[in-house]
């Protein structure tokens, strides 16, 4: 039995390596920085990220309870507008950024990671209109090596 994405990846501080990599690489985007860059981010933004990312991929539960929900999580991105290229931007820097945190290299870790991401984005994206109201009772996604787990 393989062990959980969160296991594999090497636990709370691979996803706090990743996270830290990711905003550095979104910092570095023309596009993704000024989303990344503004004053009303949480202080703790990549520690929340990491927590996140790392209850999703089969960790502790630490994001849900500190948190909030994953109808939080959503409403926080809700109602944008257009997001463009913004998602994949996105994508690509959450890809690099496993290379910057030193994630395993192995092929089916890399692609349960990338799926994940480009699932996420599409959730998200899909309450970027500016009148999108999400619904209470989102489900906080757990991932697999086989993608969500129901």
């Amino acid at each position: 039995m393989r062990p959980t994405l969160f296991a594999f990846a090497g636990g709370k501080p691979a996803f706090l390596a990743l996270a830290a990599a990711h905003h550095a690489r979104c910092l570095e985007d023309p596009e993704l920085n000024h989303p990344f860059s503004h004053v009303g981010q949480h202080p703790q933004h990549v520690e929340r990220l990491a927590a996140y990312w790392a209850e999703v991929m089969g960790g502790p539960r630490s994001y849900s309870q500190a948190c909030g929900d994953q109808t939080d999580l959503l409403r926080m991105h809700a109602g944008n507008g257009d997001m463009g290229d913004l998602g994949e931007r996105f994508v690509r820097c959450f890809d690099r950024a496993a290379d910057d945190a030193e994630l395993p290299v192995e092929p089916a870790f890399r692609a349960a990671l990338h799926a994940y991401m480009c699932w996420a984005v599409d959730d998200v994206l899909a309450y970027s209109a500016q009148d999108a109201v999400v619904a209470p009772g989102a489900v906080m996604p757990r991932w697999g090596w086989d993608g969500l787990q129901t």
